[in-house]
């Protein structure tokens, strides 16, 4: 599975999952999804899930549905 640098350095989140291959935005989601339930899992934990993440990938994978369906 992918590495995912820091969005801060290299353009916001958009941008960044509008340029990931089909193959890759579905495991960059996996990847997302199996974080989610790690944290959902423990108990104390420092770090919080951002669902900003999902709705982004959601939102790009809706998009290139229905591109895919027009042509």
């Amino acid at each position: 599975m992918g590495q995912y640098a820091s969005f801060s350095s290299q353009g916001s989140l958009e941008e960044q999952v509008k340029n990931l291959a089909d193959e890759e935005l579905l495991d960059f989601w996996e990847e997302t999804q199996q974080l989610a339930r790690m944290l959902d899992q423990e108990e104390e934990t420092d770090v919080s899930y951002n669902p900003e993440y999902e709705r982004v990938i959601l939102q790009e994978l809706q998009l290139r549905t229905c591109y895919k369906g027009q042509f």
